[in-house]
């Protein structure tokens, strides 16, 4: 079997290592591009090809927050409260008139994981709404804008395999948004990532498949909108429960890095029997252990950062003895004997397993202290912050 792995970042990295663990696979080829809300597994299918990932009907649920959050609150699936503004002023104006704080204000569309800013007064959320609605620094995603509640509680992240009719969660991760310690700073796409996350206990893994996760992919059913994939729910625990923070139509980055690592199933062959809608025929079993990913950063990111930085302490695979070295914003540099350099905002998601969260965070953080570039920056704290 040969697959087309669409993406460049770290989760492509992970999937491709998964990939490579299968004896189906003989051939696997990677490029970047063509995300799944425009359509990409539509015009796959059309051409005969078989491809893993929901179609554009049902890409929307990450696509679009109103879509998203009007979705939630038709079929009663908890998530904060919310309204939707089209215009700046009208939101500036029930942001002055609620005058509670923080709050949650995201781009209507995709934002490369940078879409939500909570504020933290109105001159916050002033500039919150000027950037993403007048100065379009998401482009079209900012046409709209979703305003909700401050939820408070731990966050939880749990991908799932479904295939429209069955719906298997993945183990639980929790992934650390803010770029410095302490979860100061501006949010990211994910700084790094622990699994399972110590929240997440069996009671409420059993209330959110009831309350959350099988009736999301029943509302999809019930729109006319199958949703056959990686389905992600961002999730927080709230003092009333488990709440949906966001959807993803895809594997998380960088909660893939610690999730499919424990993945003992044959990954190909959930693929397949998503695609062919015999997910309920798999039994899909997970290593019992730890997996913790630290994210090595530009200077500079999440903001402006250079690029084309050498990058030492790699060898030839791009791996360091007790951890796999992920690749989410790096390049080859051919002239320099094929040295890697920086090429991205978040440059490599290093990552361990081990019997328990400490001994995968010892291997990770040591595995980090191996490897330089100017500029790089890391969180020293992840998973460490949250131990109850």
């Amino acid at each position: 079997m040969t697959y087309l792995v669409v993406g460049g970042g770290g989760r492509e990295h992970t999937i491709i290592r998964k990939l490579k663990e299968s004896a189906d696979v003989d051939k696997i080829y990677c490029t970047p591009g063509d995300p799944l809300v425009a359509g990409m597994v539509d015009a796959l299918t059309e051409q005969g090809i078989r491809a893993f990932g929901p179609n554009k009907k049902a890409a929307i649920i990450e696509g679009s927050k109103v879509f998203s959050k009007e979705l939630m609150k038709k079929y009663g699936i908890p998530s904060a409260a919310y309204e939707v503004f089209d215009d700046p002023t009208a939101a500036l104006n029930y942001i002055a008139g609620k005058n509670s704080y923080p709050a949650v204000i995201k781009a209507d569309g995709l934002a490369l994981g940078k879409g939500v800013v909570i504020a933290e007064n109105f001159g916050e959320a002033k500039a919150a709404i000027h950037s993403i609605m007048e100065d379009k620094i998401f482009g079209n995603s900012g046409n709209n804008i979703v305003i909700e509640e401050f939820l408070t509680g731990p966050e939880v992240s749990v991908l799932a395999f479904t295939d429209g009719k069955c719906i298997k969660p993945m183990v639980s991760s929790m992934d650390h948004k803010r770029v410095f310690n302490g979860n100061l700073g501006p949010n990211t796409g994910g700084m790094g990532t622990i699994s399972p996350n110590p929240f997440y206990t069996d009671e409420i893994a059993q209330e959110c498949m009831d309350k959350i996760f099988l009736p999301t992919m029943n509302a999809m059913n019930a729109e006319g909108r199958t949703f056959k994939g990686c389905l992600y729910f961002g999730l927080m625990l709230t003092p009333n429960g488990p709440k949906v923070i966001e959807y993803n139509s895809r594997f998380g980055d960088p909660e893939a890095q610690v999730v499919l690592p424990r993945l003992k199933t044959d990954f190909s062959k959930i693929v397949n029997a998503i695609i062919d809608e015999k997910l309920s025929n798999l039994e899909i079993e997970w290593d019992d252990g730890a997996c913790a990913c630290v994210i090595m950063a530009s200077g500079g990111y999440p903001g402006k950062y250079e690029k084309g930085i050498e990058i030492e302490g790699l060898d030839r695979k791009g791996q360091v003895e007790g951890a796999t070295v992920y690749h989410a914003g790096t390049k080859c540099a051919e002239f320099a004997g094929g040295a890697f350099l920086t090429n991205g905002g978040r440059v490599l998601g290093v990552t361990a397993k081990g019997a328990n969260l400490d001994e995968a965070l010892a291997k990770a953080y040591a595995a980090v202290d191996k490897i330089r570039f100017k500029g790089a920056h890391f969180r020293t704290d992840i998973g460490r912050a949250y131990k109850k």
